[in-house]
């Protein structure tokens, strides 16, 4: 007899494992299964998805790591602090990564556990519909479930006859177990990942060119933003191309070799140690069976889904990398979170509009809401609050002077329309927007709230008070 359930949740990525936490929460029988081992040294499969494991937390304990190495090789002395040469051990390095990655994969069985969640290790595919839901094999048996919740994730988009051996050619898996500081890198793709990723090991060492197809450097950030960064990383020592194409990469046993034409169309060759190709993420639904039940694909591969993450199919969800909508942990788990308590009838609500993105850079990149060039586009009167980090004590005091903060309102309405910043802290003090914008705030409602002294909260907090032309610190 089949295993029932009244919610199996596919997949225990960030989406996934949230989800049915939060629907076992609100009373209900729960599996979620997971097939992919990612590094696990038994085989087994590990909860946590691409963002525990191979993502998000991984990469930020290596930003870490060489944030505090460039900081003792290049600001320690400014301050007074005298010390020799650091050295970088890499080794030791990937091993406190890997623990961090096995202590927060390792946590979520206890919250399984915890919330009585059962964990079903193999990969779920649609078998048909049963008398009260529908049949899905986990491995090698079949469980039944009144509702499925689909949250499969995302894989590293590869290019065309590039093979990658996470060895000499790199996807994010690869990038984050480097053995070596590479003498020579190269990264395709100047998005998150590549900027994250060619950060941690120029700090090491690296001499790191970046390529990058489109002609605008981070074209999906607010323009200002986007041109700030470029000054910073130049300045910090990466290298970046935009408007290349890519026309062959050649691959050794101790280096690669990439060809690309150049903006002004010169074909250019370029020698590297390691190659990184971040050119974006494909939604996992191949393995699913979806033709079988009939469950509708766009022609991106994602599942498609209405407000409410509902698939065409009863009783069939679908939420983060799979659906529309930004790739990011924190929109997926939202996102479950939403579904959980919507199959429970409760009103669980995401707001796409007001999902944060950040860049974990040094200074660290952080946005939500609308640029000032979709503004334009939408033909939206606005005005601009800007305020740099110089002119904030605290920056100052922490030696991070560099970026600014910058408010968009509506001119009429003063309802803030989006906050981008770029400088230290910028993953934390985007929250303060996203909250003032998820309850329709305004900029007076920032530039009347005290914000305590001294801190770099009071950037974000002049940044209110400059859409009113009132800025009281620069």
């Amino acid at each position: 007899m089949s295993k029932e359930f009244d919610i199996l949740v596919i997949g225990g990525g960030p989406g996934g494992y949230v989800a049915a936490i939060r629907a076992a929460q609100l009373g209900f029988t729960v599996a979620c299964c997971e097939s992919n081992p990612y590094a696990d040294p038994k085989g087994e499969p590990r909860l946590g998805g691409t963002c525990l494991n191979v993502g998000c937390i991984p990469s930020k304990a290596l930003l870490h790591t060489s944030h505090l190495f460039e900081e003792a090789a290049h600001s320690f002395a400014g301050q007074g602090i005298e010390t020799g040469a650091p050295k970088i051990n890499v080794a030791k390095m990937l091993t406190r990564k890997n623990g961090i990655v096995d202590q927060l994969t390792g946590g979520i069985k206890m919250l399984f556990k915890k919330n009585k969640v059962t964990f079903l290790p193999g990969h779920g595919a649609f078998v048909g519909q049963a008398a009260n839901g529908w049949k899905v094999k986990v491995g090698r048996e079949e469980v039944e479930a009144k509702q499925v919740i689909i949250a499969t994730g995302s894989s590293a988009r590869h290019l065309p006859n590039v093979p990658v051996d996470n060895k000499i050619v790199c996807d994010n898996i690869g990038a984050l177990d480097l053995d070596a500081v590479p003498k020579k890198l190269a990264v395709i793709g100047a998005g998150v990942i590549g900027l994250e990723m060619g950060s941690v090991w120029r700090r090491l060492g690296s001499e790191v060119t970046i390529l990058e197809a489109l002609p605008d450097f981070l074209s999906f950030a607010d323009i200002d933003l986007a041109r700030e960064a470029l000054k910073i990383f130049t300045k910090q020592g990466l290298t970046i191309h935009t408007g290349i194409t890519i026309n062959e990469v050649k691959t050794g046993k101790k280096n690669v070799t990439v060809i690309y034409t150049d903006k002004n169309g010169k074909e250019v060759q370029l020698e590297a140690d390691r190659l990184i190709v971040s050119v974006g993420r494909v939604p996992n639904t191949d393995g699913l069976n979806a033709d079988a039940v009939g469950l509708k694909l766009n022609e991106r591969g994602q599942i498609e889904v209405d407000a409410h993450c509902k698939t065409n199919l009863a009783g069939v969800w679908a939420i983060g990398d799979v659906v529309r909508g930004p790739m990011l942990a924190h929109k997926a788990m939202e996102e479950g979170v939403q579904v959980a308590e919507l199959i429970a009838g409760q009103a669980g609500h995401t707001n796409l509009d007001t999902i944060p993105g950040v860049i974990y850079t040094t200074p660290e990149i952080a946005w939500v809401g609308r640029t000032e060039q979709q503004l334009k586009a939408e033909g939206v009167a606005y005005k601009v609050g800007r305020i740099p980090f110089l002119a904030n004590g605290r920056a100052l005091g922490i030696d991070a002077p560099e970026g600014f903060v910058k408010m968009l309102a509506d001119a009429r309405t003063d309802r803030i329309l989006g906050v981008h910043i770029i400088g230290a802290g910028a993953s934390d003090l985007i929250a303060e927007a996203t909250v003032a914008m998820e309850f329709a705030g305004a900029s007076e409602d920032l530039a009347r709230i005290c914000h305590a002294h001294p801190t770099l909260s009071e950037v974000v907090h002049e940044a209110a008070l400059a859409c009113d032309k009132r800025a009281l610190h620069f």
